[in-house]
């Protein structure tokens, strides 16, 4: 799985946002807000390139001290968000 080109985070009057830039994203005309723990997330799937839920899951439970079933349970929500969204692919 991977982010798609053109959709970044960005700081928008204090809040994480994932935005469309260039011609990638022409079509997505919305902005993603993201909390602290999915901007944490995002930022680890652009550091890793292509990942896998279980990768963002170990990198939440080490940064968060969650179990690592609510790990997994927060990770996979995200991700199925992002999706449906069309900001990630497989």
């Amino acid at each position: 799985m991977k982010q798609k080109k053109g959709f970044t985070l960005r700081q928008v009057c204090g809040e994480n946002v994932i935005v469309g830039e260039g011609l990638e994203a022409i079509n997505f005309g919305k902005l993603i807000s993201l909390n602290e723990s999915a901007a944490f997330l995002w930022k680890q799937a652009t550091e890793l390139g292509e990942f896998t839920p279980q990768q963002l899951a170990d990198a939440l439970q080490q940064e968060y001290e969650v179990s690592d079933e609510q790990a997994q349970t927060d990770v996979n929500r995200i991700v199925k968000e992002w999706q449906k969204v069309g900001i990630v692919e497989e």
